[in-house]
């Protein structure tokens, strides 16, 4: 602050009240007119190589543009150093999936985050600066996505040859003007939003951005879809129908034990103990696009875990393994020595499209209805909860994280049981005494 007296010569400077001039200290930038009438601010602020960076703002009048300084100033201050340089989204993004999603989410997920980038990012988001990226911009974007038929947007049905012997390969909608409306569901819009919004969440903690703006966007809710597993009847059925196949030890840890098809095909003989007839999940294999067939951990710690087999289940277990040992005696040299427990005939880890396929067929021939093969880890645990087994046994037995999970999932189930409950002491209260 400097103080200036103004006088004039016939007056002492002690007659006259001071006017003070505001001048900006050091680290507060500078502020000037341009010649096109707009006020700039420039100020130099560290970045995080160790490196100063100069940034201007701009604004109509000076008030504007030092209010624009100032917040630039103070997001310095508050730890949100800027980024040595301001990559487009498309640079980053491709970035931190070849070195950062790489090392912290499972293979499949990193394939689907790859698909998204390439099918669903449009060029124009894609070349925008990172900081300069809005939640309006995310906004527009998925809005635009919802509302448009992916048949029309690829060109899908103009592929088609006209010409075609086959009708079925002739254009048969967009082509012809008549929009098959191919939408894009609300799970597939978050499953785009999620690789941008995991991504910003990384540049915020590098202090490469000072928030993340696509957590603002809101995305479509999904409503999940309420399962119906087998009933008692159905899995007895099913279980009968099951001895006829080649992979019938795998059909029934799948309904005996709850685990997920990953965990199943991923099994090894070491991880099984059929003398104390215990069973250890220590690793899962999955089907990933563009590298095939991969053994990873389980999908999460609590996943990783040890269970009791029923007797059924160990003489499942225990023909399968002789039946595996004449494929390996059949296969001779051409043996695969994976050491897994469900195996092709020579061997190879299955895929897990072939397992569907034997699955439906089972269905079929035992004339049951068309369910999903992780609707018997859902049947498992519908049936013990309909038996009065613990809510959290069932949550050990299937794996899930935390107790919430099953709790929400099985919620259908446990309001059943509660009206039983309800049920049965109404009769008690209203049974008329003994004379």
């Amino acid at each position: 602050m400097t103080t200036t007296l103004i006088a004039t010569p016939d007056e002492p400077n002690h007659d006259r009240k001071p006017r003070t001039i505001r001048r900006r200290t050091s680290g507060e930038g500078t502020l000037y007119q341009r010649t096109d009438g707009r006020w700039e601010g420039a100020t130099y602020v560290p970045t995080t190589d160790g490196q100063t960076r100069r940034i201007r703002v701009y604004g109509k009048t000076r008030r504007e543009a030092a209010d624009k300084l100032t917040k630039k100033i103070n997001d310095h201050r508050q730890k949100f150093p800027l980024p040595a340089r301001d990559p487009a989204l498309g640079d980053y993004l491709t970035t931190w999936l070849n070195h950062i999603a790489v090392h912290k989410v499972r293979p499949n997920t990193l394939a689907r985050y790859r698909a998204c980038l390439r099918l669903y990012f449009p060029l124009h988001l894609l070349k925008k600066k990172l900081r300069q990226l809005t939640a309006k911009d995310i906004r527009l974007w998925l809005d635009q996505l919802r509302v448009t038929c992916r048949c029309c947007a690829l060109g899908t049905d103009t592929t088609r040859d006209p010409q075609a012997a086959d009708p079925s390969q002739r254009p048969r909608c967009c082509a012809l003007g008549r929009c098959c409306q191919r939408y894009l569901s609300p799970l597939t819009i978050q499953y785009i939003h999620a690789p941008l919004r995991t991504a910003l969440e990384h540049a915020v903690r590098e202090d490469d951005l000072p928030r993340n703006v696509a957590r603002n966007v809101q995305v479509p809710v999904v409503r999940q879809q309420r399962t119906e597993p087998f009933s008692p009847a159905e899995a007895r059925t099913f279980l009968d129908a099951a001895q006829g196949f080649r992979l019938h030890a795998l059909f029934d840890l799948a309904l005996r034990t709850g685990m997920r098809r990953g965990e199943l095909l991923g099994l090894r003989w070491s991880d099984l103990d059929l003398t104390g007839g215990t069973l250890a999940i220590r690793q899962t294999l999955q089907y990933v696009p563009g590298t095939d067939l991969v053994i990873s951990p389980t999908k999460t710690p609590s996943s990783e875990r040890r269970i009791a087999l029923p007797r059924e289940a160990i003489a499942s277990l225990t023909r399968h393994r002789n039946q595996q040992q004449a494929n390996r005696d059949a296969a001779g040299h051409a043996w695969a020595d994976t050491g897994l427990v469900f195996t092709t005939k020579t061997g190879v880890p299955l895929q897990p499209s072939n397992v569907n396929r034997d699955f439906h067929q089972l269905l079929r021939g035992a004339g049951l209805r068309k369910i999903r093969f992780h609707d018997l880890r859902h049947s498992c645990a519908s049936l013990l909860l309909d038996q009065g087994v613990d809510l959290i046994m069932i949550k050990e037995l299937l794996g899930h994280a935390h107790i919430a999970i099953t709790a929400d999932v099985y919620a259908h189930v446990r309001l059943r049981l509660q009206r039983d409950a309800i049920e049965r002491m109404s009769g008690a209260l209203d049974e008329q005494p003994e004379p």
